[in-house]
């Protein structure tokens, strides 16, 4: 399945996300969290994709046996920064053999410890323009509602997101964000730049107050000030965190849907709780 023929469908989109283990052991708890939400019957799952293409093989072989063996339509993310056409095309010759047909066409970090190919990609239209050039695949891209850390101003994130739905994207995925207003935004910035492509708004729940603030600040999303202190008041509950984290999301979902948001796609963490009581509270 087409990810972006299930936009057409008047049901919302909800999807979820999830990483490669660094170990063998990760797999066995990760392939229990899947058959958890199986449950919930998701849209899609995806797969993420290391710095520089650390967990390529990785990414490749788990989203083929996601979609083979538990019979999800899968999407690979892949990032391009650091690596070359004649490595991209690996994976995505590697993908397509094995029944994949939707990849999330990112820009990516590269570590820094790692070598940058001869004539490697930097930004993420370069690589939906390649892949346009040679594969069938539908592609999704990513978008910021609170813009691009490394973005000099949201007008010049906008145009950067401009450039990639017209390389070819599909469907648009946002970074988690914590405050619907940013969304909505967003989305009206976007459509009066002539972006008609589904926004998908990606959604976080917060199941620890530690790794939430150091991912929000590494993606440059704000901490609205009401879940800020409703956090701070778990005095380090882990059950309290969970539930204000489940209460707080299943807010912005139903807010989201309400107003027109074409899905959802969750960010999981490899964790079936707190994702699965929010589906079941909204949906």
């Amino acid at each position: 399945m087409r990810i972006a023929d299930l936009f057409q469908k008047d049901s919302p989109v909800v999807s979820f996300e999830f990483f490669p283990p660094k170990t063998e052991k990760g797999y066995a708890p990760l392939y229990r969290t899947i058959e958890a939400l199986r449950r919930l019957e998701p849209a899609f799952v995806s797969v993420t994709w290391g710095a520089g293409g650390s967990t390529q093989q990785r990414t490749s072989d788990l989203v083929i046996r996601i979609q083979q063996d538990a019979g999800i339509t899968a999407m690979a993310h892949m990032t391009c920064v650091g690596s070359s056409a004649e490595t991209i095309s690996q994976s995505l010759d590697r993908l397509a053999a094995g029944g994949i047909e939707n990849v999330l066409a990112l820009g990516g970090d590269r570590p820094d410890d790692a070598p940058e190919e001869p004539g490697s990609f930097t930004y993420a239209n370069e690589l939906v323009e390649f892949a346009r050039s040679r594969w069938n695949f539908c592609l999704g891209g990513a978008c910021y509602p609170e813009t691009h850390p490394r973005s000099s101003s949201p007008e010049q994130d906008l145009a950067m997101t401009q450039q990639k739905v017209a390389a070819g994207v599909d469907f648009l995925i946002t970074q988690l964000f914590f405050d619907n207003a940013d969304y909505f935004d967003f989305v009206a910035r976007a459509r009066r730049a002539g972006i008609d492509v589904p926004i998908v708004p990606g959604i976080m729940p917060v199941v620890s107050v530690a790794s939430i603030r150091r991912m929000a600040a590494l993606c440059g999303a704000a901490i609205p000030p009401e879940l800020a202190a409703a956090l701070d008041a778990c005095n380090d509950d882990a059950d309290r965190t969970l539930e204000v984290g489940i209460e707080w999301a299943a807010a912005q979902c139903r807010e989201l849907l309400e107003k027109g948001a074409p899905g959802l796609h969750f960010y999981t963490l490899n964790r079936s709780s707190a994702t699965r009581q929010i589906v079941e509270r909204i949906l």
